[in-house]
């Protein structure tokens, strides 16, 4: 077993030594543009967030218009708060796009000890507010934000950079494991304090994905991944609520007054929606207190519900077709650096799509992450539109 993991793991890091040291390719100077058109992928990926940023909008204005008049306020408050981080989003996606990957690579260090630093604000007092039993938001007037949104590419970026640099020692486990784990596990732990356990699981996702992709060995990488689920199931036995909300799931129906109340309702929505839906703004169990988290966390259940069957299979879709581009341009790069980030953002977007959907169609506990592009959520949407811009730097430099 011992030598099967050390072929594999010698396999993964010769693959990545064909990748050529930054700046070698002409096209990836500094200030440098392309000899040659952009790949196909890059054309996908930007058509596919295209739609989804758009789409996304849509569905968040149907699943807030009528609950935010019932309340007194304006039906388009949500959805303009959602429109202004979508523009700073779109800039943000320019900017990570344009400027070249080495200027990215010299902030990789103070943007992790920022990302860390944003980590504690939500124990401040004044600033810092729990929503929905997870104290990770910060409210600062009347711009509120979750800095573990930040921490996620702060972390990879952080992690690539490590994993870039010292290529030669991978099979030193001091040197390249242990670094990123210990990075993974401040940022994980920061986020199980704030009690958000969604959170921590895609920060963890991230980092293995990386140290998998860079040809770490898989005995340490396993056992460290062992000690990671050991850690998140300590933390969901720490508490008896906790422990009876996580795993509810297993009998959905016996808790669907409460405990499970919301992924029965979503379940319900989603057989609502039958093959073409109710059209968007015609979902009934957005309404009142049918789904309350029908703008965020359970905005699946919306699209399913209004989009119907079909819906759901051109958004599934559209993410599959997302990762399979992904997973191409990772692969196609000559640059250590660009495939680490390009296969850690790939990564990391499945996994939290696989989670969010798992949770609203009772596959999987409910643990309040957003759908990537389509949940309404400021910083989440402003970090999704910025990494997408990151992957499409890496895509448009592919030759």
């Amino acid at each position: 077993m011992s030598s099967t993991s050390t072929l594999i793991g010698d396999r993964r890091r010769a693959a990545l030594e064909r990748k050529q040291a930054i700046g070698r390719h002409p096209s990836q100077r500094a200030g440098a543009r392309p000899a040659t058109p952009p790949p196909v992928a890059f054309y996908v990926i930007a058509v596919v967030v295209t739609v989804f940023t758009m789409l996304g909008l849509v569905m968040v204005l149907s699943a807030t218009a009528i609950s935010e008049f019932h309340k007194g306020n304006s039906p388009w408050r949500l959805f303009n708060r959602q429109v202004m981080w979508a523009v700073l989003g779109v800039i943000g996606m320019w900017a990570a796009m344009r400027i070249p990957m080495r200027q990215w690579r010299r902030l990789v260090v103070p943007g992790f000890v920022a990302a860390s630093a944003l980590m504690l604000l939500p124990f401040a007092p004044g600033i810092g507010a729990t929503i929905n039993d997870a104290s990770s938001w910060v409210v600062i007037g009347p711009v509120s934000f979750q800095p573990s949104e930040f921490m996620k590419l702060a972390l990879l970026l952080a992690c690539a950079e490590l994993l870039t640099r010292r290529r030669e020692s991978m099979h030193d486990p001091a040197r390249t494991l242990l670094p990123v784990l210990a990075m993974g596990a401040l940022a994980a732990a920061l986020s199980l304090l704030q009690g958000d356990l969604g959170s921590a699981i895609v920060l963890a996702a991230i980092v293995f994905s990386v140290v998998f992709i860079a040809g770490a060995p898989l005995l340490p990488l396993g056992a460290a991944g062992a000690l990671g689920a050991l850690g998140a199931i300590a933390f969901v036995a720490s508490s008896p609520r906790r422990q009876a909300r996580f795993t509810a799931f297993w009998d959905i129906a016996a808790h669907k007054t409460r405990l499970s109340y919301q992924t029965w309702q979503a379940m319900i929505a989603t057989a609502q929606g039958g093959l073409v839906g109710s059209g968007p703004g015609q979902g009934r169990n957005k309404l009142g207190e049918f789904l309350p988290l029908a703008h965020s966390d359970f905005i699946f259940a919306v699209i399913a519900e209004e989009l119907g069957f079909i819906g759901v299979v051109a958004v599934l879709g559209g993410f599959l077709v997302l990762a399979y581009a992904g997973v191409q341009v990772a692969m196609a790069t000559h640059d250590r650096f660009h495939a680490l980030v390009a296969g850690g953002i790939t990564a990391w977007f499945v996994v939290q799509v696989i989670i969010n959907v798992g949770g609203v169609t009772g596959f999987m506990p409910v643990t309040g992450l957003t759908l990537p592009f389509f949940s309404a959520g400021g910083s989440s949407l402003f970090v999704t539109l910025t990494s997408m811009g990151l992957l499409l730097n890496v895509a448009r430099n592919v030759r």
